[in-house]
Order: structure tokens, then C-alpha cells, then sequence
């Protein structure tokens, strides 16, 4: 027997209203809520009305957090699992992988759902932050009174999307990386949550957001030169950091929107669910499906799914150019040869008078003529197509920090102030000065390439 098509569509309309979020400013919600109550953009009061019991998957998942390992071996043991081809990622995890004392960070908590759905008010439409293809971001408030050691403080809830196993996978990474990686600029993994199908990961609440919606939101301040210069040193500290541990990591995701500024825009990476172990002993690079977001990926990866450090490094030289130009690495909107932000800037970078055409306006000529110039030269490194010419991230840094007591400002962005309006006779005789000079010039500079 056939379904009644009406019906079927019907359905499908029904799951896709409960599982689309909408895109709300957060407040806290008050109403109808017997466990917890708002104040400010806290929420308080006692939980342990909104706790279940606890499935006896999550007390293993606990026992294991409390363990304290700094092993290797389970980063390890994570690369595989973390890639879709390998063999060992086929499989679905059991309570017994997620017991496993090495595949956890010492210092997660263990939180139990309905904690979760307490704090974020069953994870309301009032208290989402964002959403992508890992799910969907909550704000919520921990009280130090839910587990001892953990501070009172603002957290991001992330609920992902488990319908397939990438997105375990990706759960399973973030909460091996950053439960044994800590660095001021990697976003601190407070804890995490694991109760039947759900995977849940509760970050530090970063208040700025990230760096893709103040660069290219429209209703965001524009980012002056100085703290652009910041985030870009703080998002190298933190991939020099991971390329340069005893077991090299590689990030393989690096984008605007994996990076989160804090309330000074000190910025932190996020988002380690595409993360890789670097190559070992003799071994140049490591082999796997290609990840990862389209305009940011290097070519030789996109081409032969070769990862290295190098390709972080390119990651890192096309954000660089979008903090210079304010565009993004990718715009479909824009004519054919202004669509990849790394063809079309590339003939811009090498000398001040043209890299001028193609400075974010926003900026509206207050950058550092010589710290753009260096920077720009530093991205053409960086997006190399070869691999071995691209510089290390800890160069990168060094090179970086030199650029941050330069104050040289630029006059303007493209185009000479213009002079204010000459009105009267006196507009007669300036017009005639104007056209006395050789060749007639103004005070404007050419926008064509030398």
C-alpha cells in the first residue's frame, strides 16, 4: 500500500518546524519555570528538581573525566576514529569506549541533561546563540553549587546533531582535544554531556562572539586596525601552539567563524571536531578524506587529501586577508574574477600604492600604511601554493608582534580627502588653477594595476 503523498509532505513539514531553531536575541526566560529563576542574564535557583537519574552510561562518562591523563595514545586513537574512511570509525561507540580512563582530559565535568535543559530553559529559541551543521549553540549559567570546583559563570551549551555519526565523531574530538589541550587562546571545554543518543559540550561564554559577524555583519562596529592586529596574533598563538606540541595537532578548520573574541577580543579557537594528529617518524603528511570549509582548505589537500601544518598555515593566510579587506574568502554576489578572495587580492599585495584599492573601506584609512604592507606580504606567504614555502605558524606569530608598535596611518582608503566645496567667483579661479597644473592632475591616485 502507497502513502498518501499529502501526508508524507505534511510530516516532513512538521519535523522541520520542531527541529528549526529561530534566530532570536537571548534573554533569559522566567516564565513557568518551578526549578530555576532569571536575574539579569543569570539564571539561578536549585536544579535538582529538573535532574533525572542518572543513565549508568553518564556515571562511566564521569568516572573517566575525573581521571587524570595527559596520554597521548588517545589522541591517537582518536585520528582514526575522527576519520570517516578508517575503518575504525564504522563502528557506533559503546558505553565502554566512552569509559575508557585515557579518552578524557582531567578537570571536564560530567553534567547530566536535564542540567543542561534547566540552564538553557529546555534549550529555548531565547537562549540560542547560533547554529550550523553541528546544531545548535545555548547561552546558559552554571552555579558553583552544581559541582564542586566549578565557578559560577556563563557557558555555551552545544547540541549536536547526531543523526549521523560525523557528528559523534566530531563530539568525540572536542572533548579529547580540548579536555587534554588548554592554551589562552583555545576556548576552555568546561564539561560535557553524553545520556543515550544525546552528545552535548558546555564551552566558557564568550561575550564578542566571532570574528566572521563583527567582520561582516552589517549592523557590527567595524574593527579598528589595533584589534584586528590582536586577534590575528592571538588566532596564530593558538595554531602555533597546537603545530608545536610534542604531538603536533593539526586544526584542518581554521575559518572566521571558528574564532571567538572574548569581552577584551582576545581571540580563542573553537570548534575542534575536524581536528587531525599530525604525521609521525618518517612520515611527511597524513592521508585522509578532505574536510573542512571551501575557499579556506589548501589546494594540495582539496586535491590529494595531503594534511600537514602547512595547511593550517594557508587556512591562516586567507584569514589574514579577509581582517585586511573585510571580504569574505568566498562571495558568490561579486563578478566571476572577485568570487575567491585569494585569486582576485593576490596581484593587490605587493606594493602599498595598490594594496590601498583593496583595504577594508570600514577602516576608512586608520591602519598603519607599513604594518598593512608587512601583513599583506606575510598572507602572500602564507597562501603559497607550495607547501614548503608557506612560514611557520611560529614565525608567523614573531612576524606579527613586530607590526604592533607601528603608528603610521594611512591618509585614506583609495581616494585623496576630497577638498570642501569652493562656491562663488572664487569656484571660477580655482577651477582654472586646477586645470593649469601638468596634465591637468587631480589630487587622486589610479586604481589600475602598475
Amino acid at each position: 500500500m502507497h502513502a498518501n503523498p499529502s501526508s508524507i509532505i505534511n510530516n516532513i513539514k512538521k519535523k522541520k518546524k520542531i527541529n528549526k531553531m529561530p534566530r532570536r536575541p537571548w534573554r533569559p526566560f522566567t516564565a513557568g519555570a518551578g526549578c530555576c529563576t532569571a536575574e539579569g542574564n543569570a539564571v539561578l535557583g536549585n536544579l535538582s528538581r529538573c535532574r533525572p537519574s542518572w543513565p549508568e552510561l553518564s556515571k562511566k562518562v564521569a568516572l573517566a573525566s575525573r581521571t587524570t591523563t595527559t596520554s597521548s595514545p588517545s589522541l591517537r586513537r582518536l585520528s582514526a576514529l575522527s576519520d570517516p574512511s578508517s575503518a575504525a570509525s564504522s563502528a557506533r561507540f559503546n558505553g565502554d569506549d566512552f569509559a575508557h580512563p585515557s579518552s578524557f582530559g582531567a578537570g571536564l565535568f560530567a553534567f547530566q541533561l536535564g542540567e543542561l535543559r534547566a540552564i538553557t530553559h529546555d534549550f529555548s529559541g531565547n537562549f540560542l546563540l547560533g547554529e550550523g551543521g553541528f546544531g545548535t549553540v545555548h547561552k546558559g549559567y552554571v552555579d558553583d553549587r552544581m559541582r564542586p570546583g566549578l565557578r559560577a559563570q556563563a557557558v555555551a551549551v552545544k547540541l549536536l546533531d547526531v543523526e549521523g555519526l560525523q557528528g559523534h565523531r566530531e563530539w568525540l574530538a572536542e572533548v579529547i582535544f580540548l579536555g587534554q589541550l588548554r592554551h589562552p587562546h583555545l576556548v576552555k571545554l568546561i564539561g560535557y554531556c553524553c545520556e543515550d543518543e544525546e552528545r552535548l559540550l558546555v564551552y566558557e561564554f564568550m561575550p564578542r562572539g566571532s570574528l566572521e559577524n563583527h567582520l561582516f555583519k552589517r549592523l557590527s562596529t567595524t574593527l579598528p586596525w589595533g584589534t584586528r592586529l590582536k586577534i590575528a596574533i592571538g588566532a596564530a598563538k593558538g595554531l602555533a601552539f597546537l603545530h608545536g606540541a610534542e604531538k603536533p595537532v593539526i586544526y584542518r578548520d581554521f575559518k572566521t567563524s571558528n574564532i571567538l573574541l572574548d569581552s577584551d577580543f582576545t581571540a580563542k579557537l573553537s570548534d575542534f571536531g575536524l581536528a587531525k594528529m599530525g604525521p609521525e617518524g618518517e612520515d611527511t603528511h597524513v592521508t585522509t578524506r578532505v574536510m573542512g570549509t571551501h575557499g579556506y582548505a589548501a589546494p594540495e589537500y582539496v586535491m590529494t587529501g595531503h594534511l600537514t601544518t602547512r595547511s593550517d598555515v594557508y587556512s591562516f593566510g586567507v584569514v589574514l586577508l579577509e581582517l585586511l579587506t573585510g571580504r569574505r574568502s568566498m562571495e558568490r554576489s561579486k563578478p566571476k574574477n572577485e568570487q575567491k578572495l585569494v585569486e582576485w587580492s593576490k596581484p593587490y599585495l605587493t606594493s602599498s600604492r595598490r594594496l590601498r584599492c583593496i583595504m577594508d573601506p570600514k577602516l576608512a584609512g586608520q591602519y598603519s600604511v607599513r604594518g598593512a604592507r608587512e601583513a599583506a606580504a606575510l598572507a602572500l606567504r602564507c597562501i603559497s601554493p607550495l607547501p614548503k614555502d608557506r612560514p611557520r605558524m611560529s614565525a608567523v606569530v614573531e612576524a606579527l608582534q613586530g607590526l604592533e608598535h607601528l603608528k603610521d596611518m594611512a591618509v585614506g582608503s583609495g581616494v585623496w580627502p576630497a577638498p570642501p566645496p569652493i562656491a562663488g567667483r572664487n569656484a571660477i579661479a580655482a577651477k582654472a588653477k586646477l586645470s593649469s597644473l601638468p596634465g591637468g592632475r587631480r589630487r587622486t591616485f589610479s586604481g589600475k594595476l602598475a
